[in-house]
């Protein structure tokens, strides 16, 4: 058996802890920058506010609903999700960690617990012990507890939460309820050729011929098919290493001179540094973009970028800036108001197995440097020491205007309490 621990609202319910008198208020949260919407309650769902809508359109409906409004704070609710998380490892041994809010746990060898109480179980020890209210869903396979999980959070006074399906006779009624399009798994494309041939609902999936499923959504989808079946073929998945990692950012204002994005760029340089020996990688290519602001139809559009190969394998903040700034000198041309830069790194090699090159290599010396620097940085605060090449006032150039306490992560933002 198969668990999923989902977190009901997460950012919004992170927002609700700290301050319990936005529970049963419309809230909602801001992306980087404070642009879109990426995080409703349920009560701001209700009056209309659409996932990704432009804050500053909905602003008259903000405040004619009187709806609390925050810019993300991901350090608080990177803090928060890591307690559930710790939490939830102590119901099984085997956990993923699908994302900041989800969690799977394989049930082996619980054949004789009663499943729906150590569900329960489960779900009110994480709303006591964080504050945050989760649903919780259990079955055969993990495409089966997402189903569940979606029930229970559907119908959270008629399941407490926690819903289990556990008899054939439950499966197929929950697989007649679930629309094709809200199949984990199933994106927007798919959904909409599985309508054309009347194809509505997940169970109707599951009643297509293998060949075709396999054909024409590949045998992810035929594993998708047999999991909602019943029978067991996803399991959990480890944690590996990315493939890419990328920094960007939009900057609060328009930028025209090469120096303004030349700090930008090697701070986002050495951001991907960080990151990757975090995982313990090397980037063996780098590429940069830069573009003006779409929307400005009164200015000039510019938008380019470019890919470069290095001469050997690094993670080293120092060399990276240097790269990305030869690598937006390239690029870059005057005349023009820039909007937002990005530097992705790629071509990954382990840390530990770098082949060394005739005539060039990474500096040795950097590799003592960079592990002082990240020791200290953690200790002390993100972007504590950095380069000369970045800006020494501040971490990130970002508009978070409406941007709550790190309550838990800050001695500065921590709740006072007047007795």
């Amino acid at each position: 058996m198969f668990a999923l621990v989902d977190c009901n609202n997460f950012y919004a319910s992170c927002e609700r802890v700290f301050r319990p008198e936005l529970v049963g208020k419309p809230i909602v949260v801001l992306s980087n920058n404070d642009g879109c919407v990426i995080a409703r309650s349920n009560e701001a769902k209700a009056v209309g506010i659409p996932m990704g809508a432009p804050a500053f359109e909905y602003e008259a409906l903000f405040e004619q609903h009187q709806v609390q409004v925050f810019s993300a704070n991901f350090a608080l609710y990177g803090d928060m999700s890591q307690r559930v998380m710790s939490i939830l490892g102590e119901y099984s041994p085997d956990m993923e960690i699908y994302s900041i809010d989800e969690a799977f746990l394989k049930l082996s060898g619980f054949e004789h617990f009663n499943l729906p109480e150590y569900g329960l179980s489960m779900q009110r020890r994480v709303t006591k012990w964080t504050g945050i209210p989760v649903s919780v869903g259990i079955a055969p396979t993990k495409a089966l507890s997402k189903v569940a999980n979606r029930i229970a959070k559907k119908f959270p006074k008629e399941t407490n939460s926690v819903y289990v399906i556990d008899s054939e006779e439950k499966r197929i009624k929950a697989l007649k309820w679930l629309q094709i399009e809200d199949v984990w798994g199933i994106g927007r494309q798919h959904a909409k050729r599985l309508r054309l041939l009347q194809v509505h609902t997940a169970y109707q999936f599951t009643q297509l011929p293998d060949a075709w499923v396999q054909q024409h959504m590949s045998v992810v989808g035929l594993r998708l098919k047999q999991d909602l079946q019943g029978m067991a073929t996803l399991d959990l998945e480890t944690v590996q290493p990315k493939k890419n990692i990328a920094t960007t950012r939009s900057f609060e204002k328009l930028y025209t001179e090469l120096a303004q994005l030349e700090e930008r760029v090697a701070t986002f340089a050495v951001s991907c540094g960080e990151k990757m020996r975090k995982q313990r990688s090397c980037c063996n290519t780098i590429m940069v973009f830069v573009h003006t602001n779409g929307f400005r139809q009164d200015l000039p559009q510019y938008s380019r970028n470019i890919v470069m190969k290095l001469p050997y394998p690094t993670n080293s903040g120092i060399e990276l800036a240097r790269f990305a700034k030869q690598a937006l000198g390239k690029i870059f041309r005057e005349g023009f108001h820039y909007k937002k830069a990005g530097v992705i790194v790629m071509d990954f090699s382990p840390q530990d197995q770098t082949q060394l090159r005739l005539f060039e290599n990474s500096n040795v010396r950097h590799v003592p440097l960079m592990q002082a620097v990240d020791r200290i940085n953690a200790l002390f605060g993100q972007q504590k020491v950095r380069l000369a090449a970045q800006d020494q006032k501040r971490v990130w150039k970002m508009k978070q205007e409406k941007l709550s306490p790190r309550y838990t992560t800050s001695l500065n933002d921590i709740i006072t309490i007047h007795t």
